[in-house]
């Protein structure tokens, strides 16, 4: 099957905005594994996207894919004569968010009668905007991919699209060779490289330093944590806001005697969730939080906001517990059980391991993401 993947951006070049916030999102990483899943089952994979910079390839070879970057302002008019040029005879379309220049091809693959799926990471991407022609034809695909429950429901209320053809499936993770538990020997050698003991409890924060992601309350909570748990590290790891980044540091100077270490953006994320005991996300707003399912992977008990996607990973009191995301002293209760608790967090934290090969890896989801994409709904 010949997949065209179409994203509003992908490898822009820069790692960083001015700010320190990282420029590759979610999504890209989403287009990015699933296309390797993909060709890996034997389909041809191609990713159509925006040309947003100026030194930015309109065409190159990335991944073993093809990606082509459409010009403004005629990126509409591109992309259909892509689609019966360069990209002719595509099978199927796997739409990531809503780039405007999607319409178009939506329109194309109905003219060519093939099937399209659009794939919803976040409630933002379209339940807050004014509806409008776009958001009409993006109704009309055939198929949708919501990456949590929360977003499949808000879906269905807010377009009125037919729940049959909503579909509820994660972006998934590599559970099998990246993101497993360490033996203790590779624990205590990953803590050596950065000067942490092996008997010292580690809290992992590990995503973008942005208010967003709760930055406030987790310190709050660390707050709490440090005064009966000054033996306790929090790990914060990713690159985010400079002035984020430089608060956190200034709270563990000041306020709990260097009790908190901070890496920033890291290459190798998955060796800090294998060094680590507990891992923490109180973010505000989460679509189905990667990094959660990779902590889940990684054997790690968790501690999350009662929010959307991470209400869909973590089975309170079984994987780990949930807390409101204004409710720092409960985050921080949680987390104390789990310091005081080995054993406890170590049930937790295989619980969720279990849930992570079982229904979150790849090689698990690929198969009904195939299925659907290949799905051409009844006209």
């Amino acid at each position: 099957m010949k997949i065209g993947i179409i994203i509003k951006n992908y490898a822009v070049g820069e790692v960083f905005d001015k700010s320190g916030m990282p420029n590759k999102c979610g999504a890209e990483f989403h287009a990015e594994n699933h296309g390797k899943l993909f060709s890996e089952k034997g389909n041809q994979v191609y990713i159509m996207t925006k040309k947003s910079h100026l030194l930015t390839r309109g065409r190159e070879t990335l991944n073993g894919m093809d990606v082509v970057r459409l010009h403004a302002p005629f990126r509409w008019l591109e992309s259909i004569l892509r689609l019966y040029t360069t990209h002719k005879n595509t099978d199927a379309f796997y739409i990531l968010g809503i780039p405007s220049f999607a319409v178009w091809i939506i329109k194309a693959a109905q003219w060519q009668h093939k099937p399209t799926t659009l794939v919803l990471t976040n409630t933002i991407e379209i339940f807050n905007q004014e509806e409008s022609w776009r958001h009409k034809i993006f109704a009309q695909c055939d198929n949708y991919i919501a990456i949590s429950q929360e977003i499949a429901d808000g879906l269905v209320q807010q377009t009125g699209v037919d729940r049959s053809r909503v579909h509820v499936i994660p972006q998934g993770i590599d559970a099998k060779t990246r993101f497993y538990p360490a033996e203790p020997e590779e624990k205590a050698a990953l803590r050596k490289e950065l000067g942490i003991s092996p008997e010292r409890p580690v809290v992992l924060f590990c995503a973008r330093v942005a208010p967003i992601k709760g930055i406030s309350v987790m310190l709050d909570a660390w707050r709490i944590i440090h005064k009966q748990r000054p033996d306790a590290l929090l790990l914060v790891v990713g690159g985010g806001l400079n002035t984020l980044i430089e608060e956190i540091k200034e709270v563990s100077r000041h306020e709990a005697d260097h009790s908190i270490l901070v890496t920033g953006e890291v290459e190798k994320p998955d060796n800090y969730y294998r060094m680590s005991d507990i891992y923490f996300l109180p973010s505000e707003f989460e679509g189905l939080p990667t990094t959660l399912m990779e902590a889940m992977g990684c054997g790690l008990a968790s501690v999350a906001s009662d929010i959307g996607g991470s209400r869909d990973l973590v089975q309170h009191g079984k994987t780990g517990y949930l807390a409101d995301k204004h409710d720092a002293a409960g985050f921080a209760a949680h987390i104390l059980r789990l310091l005081d608790d080995k054993a406890l967090r170590e049930k937790m934290g295989e619980a969720g391991r279990q849930r992570a090969v079982h229904e979150l890896d790849y090689q698990v989801i690929v198969k009904p993401v195939l299925d659907v994409i290949a799905t051409k709904q009844k006209e």
